[in-house]
């Protein structure tokens, strides 16, 4: 079980951290895999472009291989058994350890006028989200490590108290490291809200992933054989070996160790090769979204799906914690 807040459009690094995993995970789990729509009404209170991104999430899940078919895709406000979990579960969560969760530190820093006790317990609903379907396995990298570490602890409170209900969830990605995709501008991953110019989004068009790309920094140039790169040639090179063949890579890597490369033949490689990688998922994603009725359809099954397993979650629950009175 996953998810993603619909807050923006996706990006690389959305595809590469999360989605890729997704498609992956598909064929061989039961899968639930959601759109965070009610997460994202901590930090963004204001619904008018709600919709329009909820559907594009979905769209873009599906354009890049995830097949509503084979896992529940589905609105997380449509599970209405998340928000009763999700009130027993604050029942058992600590004013001081919600406080201390680095992501609560940094929304509060970045919206100091909008602390919200959503915002505060963002964690116990990320809970209820991925033990409503008594899931196991988490397909997330190393930043949410501490949210499931959390996770973890209210599922063993519930279990001790009220009787053994729920698997202790874990982060999974088949034993290998998630790609953390950079930002173009050298500060960090990727990011839905930061720099736009710096991130390259799925629904970028060709040219404007040209001009982002170009526009990557770099720096002067190695002037000794064999030089560490910096930070900025780092990144350049890490997209590199993520779109790139590897023929290709191998060269631009010699040419930088003989101090030949030029970083604009560089940038202009790499440049095609993400118009390459984004172009089908992008054509995909409008196709999809011109279908109204098709997206529809996708949101009420993948909900009867995830509403099916919480139900049989709850009951479970409810007669756990003695709430069964007739």
């Amino acid at each position: 079980m996953s998810g993603i807040r619909p807050t923006g459009f996706l990006h690389l690094g959305n595809y590469f951290g999360a989605v890729k995993n997704y498609v992956r995970m598909q064929d061989e789990y039961d899968c639930f895999f959601m759109v965070a729509d009610l997460h994202s009404l901590t930090t963004h209170p204001d619904t008018r472009e709600l919709k329009q991104h909820v559907r594009r999430v979905l769209a873009e899940n599906i354009a890049c291989g995830l097949d509503p078919e084979k896992v529940a895709l589905y609105c997380q406000s449509h599970v209405h058994e998340t928000g009763e979990l999700y009130l027993y579960l604050n029942m058992l969560a600590y004013k001081g350890e919600l406080e201390k969760t680095p992501t609560f530190k940094e929304k509060v820093r970045l919206q100091p006028d909008n602390v919200n006790a959503g915002l505060l317990t963002y964690p116990v609903l990320q809970t209820a989200d991925i033990i409503i379907h008594r899931a196991k396995l988490v397909p997330v990298g190393k930043d949410q490590e501490q949210h499931l570490e959390m996770a973890r602890n209210f599922v063993n409170r519930f279990n001790h108290r009220y009787g053994e209900v729920f698997p202790e969830p874990f982060a999974f990605n088949f034993g290998e490291t998630l790609a953390k995709v950079p930002s173009l501008d050298g500060s960090g991953k990727m990011s839905k809200s930061e720099n736009q110019m710096a991130t390259v989004y799925l629904s970028d068009d060709d040219d404007r992933i040209r001009k982002k790309i170009m526009g990557a920094t770099t720096d002067q140039g190695p002037t000794k054989l064999n030089s560490p790169k910096s930070v900025y040639i780092e990144n350049l090179f890490l997209l590199m070996r993520l779109f790139s063949d590897p023929t290709i890579v191998d060269q631009f890597e010699i040419e930088y160790n003989n101090c030949t490369v030029r970083y604009g033949d560089l940038k202009k490689q790499l440049a095609e090769d993400v118009v390459a990688f984004v172009r089908p998922i992008r054509e995909k994603t409008n196709a999809i979204l011109e279908d109204e009725k098709y997206l529809a359809d996708i949101m009420e099954k993948g909900a009867e799906k995830a509403r099916n397993s919480a139900r049989q979650t709850m009951q479970l629950v409810r007669e756990a914690i003695g709430l069964q009175y007739y």
